[in-house]
């Protein structure tokens, strides 16, 4: 009886996803004649019961798309399921129907694509017995235990394209332009975006801003015959001694905090204290939409056909990391054990610095 893997996309979507889901169904079939259900909706289509074979022809094409043919949902923990009762929202383990679906299914592992939150409900479903291999997935770059995961390309990608057009417009009316980007608790879109982008000034989570600080680099600019600044902002940066600016709460979602809207604060702040014209953009979900680099796409059919592999091998618990050129299979629980954040001494901040860039402090 052929061996059957069922794979799922969880979290936020990204471009790359169907790149994997592309290189798992290949790898499976070609290599080792596997049967690939694929989970709709990510782990809600698992406690509910949603499911679709996936044969070599219903990945076809697929490779170069951006989002999930599966669907996805970051808000279907099983072990915190919500339920909506009227107005109220209550929370239920719906771990045991994940069992039941995944026997009844006949699966022998279970391939999760996703980030932190998918990472975190993987290893509790390892706990529980169910075999299971990662993918690691997240356009923030903050998993832990790898140097890259696939999807945080194209959003530097989309960040740095939206810098170069907001260059024009900014020289064109001497204005001062604010660009918010994504990155949750971690710098990484705003510091690769910021540079590649050729950004004035950068601000990220992990170094608190001085406002008052930005603003003298912007006038000291402007005595210098720069006329206009470019300044990206990260969605989790905060002032000195502040708090992050939080757009709300969604009590249903792994994360339940969502960030946005510091842009508006350091572009008021920055008219107010400069008296410059100041214009404020928010990238938004343009940064996870849309077709995969060609980067992301060969690392994202790297990370696909490698997890195939670690199931071949019954080496479950596992995800393939990257390291420097390689892959290599590391534990689901070291990438979970803490967010991947820019180090204060990274070779980046000191790059940056040294274009003249100004770092908030």
């Amino acid at each position: 009886m052929r061996q059957r893997i069922g794979v799922l996309s969880g979290g936020g979507d990204c471009p790359g996803i169907n790149a994997v889901i592309h290189a798992v169904v290949k790898r499976a079939i070609l290599k080792y004649d596997y049967e690939v259900i694929g989970i709709l909706d990510g782990f809600e289509g698992l406690v509910e019961g949603r499911f679709r074979e996936l044969r070599y022809n219903d990945v076809s094409g697929i490779l170069p798309l951006g989002g999930t043919i599966l669907g996805t949902s970051n808000r279907a923990n099983p072990f915190r399921y919500p339920v909506r009762q009227k107005d109220e929202v209550t929370f239920e383990d719906r771990s045991r129907d994940v069992l039941r679906h995944f026997t009844e299914l006949g699966l022998s592992a279970l391939i999760t694509i996703g980030g932190d939150g998918t990472f975190h409900i993987a290893a509790e479903l390892s706990r529980l017995g169910i075999p299971v291999v990662g993918v690691p997935k997240t356009i923030d770059n903050d998993l832990n235990a790898t140097d890259i995961t696939f999807g945080f390309d194209s959003a530097v990608h989309v960040v740095t394209e939206a810098i170069d057009r907001l260059h024009t417009t900014a020289q064109s009316h001497h204005r001062v332009m604010v660009i918010e980007v994504m990155g949750r608790y971690a710098g990484w879109i705003a510091l690769h975006g910021g540079i590649a982008g050729g950004g004035d000034v950068i601000l990220i989570p992990e170094i608190p801003f001085d406002i008052e600080g930005v603003c003298e680099f912007i006038l000291e600019r402007r005595k210098r015959g720069k006329r206009f600044s470019i300044v990206v902002v990260a969605e989790g940066a905060r002032p000195r001694g502040g708090d992050l600016v939080v757009q709300r709460i969604v009590r249903e979602s792994h994360d339940q905090i969502r960030l946005g809207g510091v842009s508006h604060i350091v572009g008021r702040a920055i008219e107010e204290k400069t008296g410059l014209e100041t214009r404020v953009v928010i990238l938004g979900h343009l940064q996870r939409g849309g077709s995969p680099t060609a980067f992301d796409r060969v690392l994202a059919t790297r990370l696909g056909a490698w997890a195939v592999d670690l199931v071949a091998q019954g080496q479950f618990g596992y995800f393939p990391a990257v390291r420097g050129q390689d892959i290599v299979p590391a534990r689901i629980e070291e990438a979970i054990a803490c967010l991947k954040t820019v180090p204060l001494d990274s070779p980046l901040l000191d790059i940056a610095r040294s274009m003249g860039t100004y770092l908030g402090a």
